[in-house]
């Protein structure tokens, strides 16, 4: 399969138009017509993605995170992003990423309140054609802070998370937004949402957020957004029979120590 029917597919369940206007995704490094048996979903394109993929013959890496965000001046072995772009040139690799157009588009904030389990759903801060950032819904029955912070904790398989609001304070209406998620808070504000479950939140934004009566459950940008991997591989299992794929996980789960 070419690395452009693969962009295909990829392109048809996130669009690039719906990326926010400062990301940048698509295919960043590689050819079209590069011939792909190996494909790699990962989250972030590291330099030990960039080595594994390598060492193992991958002729793809698929990522959430672009590993070009910012524009490059020069390509060169002075940098750590250099050297990035370039080890994966030279082996023929192709890196693809979905960022913002997998938020925005049916992708993480929709997963990640289906695994929430979360009822009546609906966009929380809109971008585009009805689609956007987040997702706000109701859960079954009131359940005080403490215990929702360890369901999440069960479901997205976490050992901790922070929480910013008094922990008996009872929650009925959840708004997450996977990854960095300060932005969003006036929008979980604006629909009277109990609480947020997002990552990247300081200790400003947490205080103000409770003083405004929106309570904070901080997974860490990791720790939600790794759902992006098995979800993408469950996508694109049924299109690329004939492509092995595989999930390299290398993120850092959040840990107090």
């Amino acid at each position: 399969m070419l690395c452009r029917d693969i962009v295909d597919i990829l392109d048809r369940q996130s669009p690039p138009e719906y990326a926010l206007d400062w990301d940048n995704v698509g295919l960043l490094v590689g050819r079209g017509n590069k011939e792909v048996k190996k494909l790699l979903l990962v989250l972030d394109v590291t330099k030990e993605v960039c080595s594994y993929a390598i060492e193992q013959g991958f002729d793809m890496i698929v990522s959430h995170h672009p590993m070009i965000f910012k524009s490059v001046k020069r390509v060169n072995d002075d940098s750590v992003l250099g050297n990035k772009i370039l080890s994966l040139a030279e082996a023929g690799i192709c890196c693809y990423a979905m960022h913002t157009n997998f938020d925005t588009k049916g992708g993480m904030g929709r997963e990640a309140a289906r695994l929430l389990s979360l009822k009546n759903t609906e966009v929380l801060d809109e971008t585009l054609n009805g689609e956007g950032i987040g997702e706000v819904g109701m859960l079954d029955k009131a359940v005080s802070l403490i215990d929702y912070a360890a369901h999440v904790k069960s479901v997205f398989g976490l050992d901790n998370v922070i929480i910013y609001g008094d922990k008996l304070t009872r929650l009925e209406k959840i708004a997450v937004s996977p990854g960095s998620g300060k932005s969003v808070i006036g929008e979980a504000i604006k629909m009277h949402a109990d609480c947020l479950i997002t990552g990247d939140i300081g200790h400003h934004d947490g205080i103000d957020a409770v003083e405004a009566g929106l309570t904070i459950i901080d997974a860490s940008h990791y720790g939600i957004e790794k759902i992006f991997m098995n979800y993408m591989y469950n996508y694109l299992k049924d299109y690329m029979t004939d492509v092995y794929m595989e999930i390299m996980d290398t993120g850092v789960p959040f840990e107090i120590v």
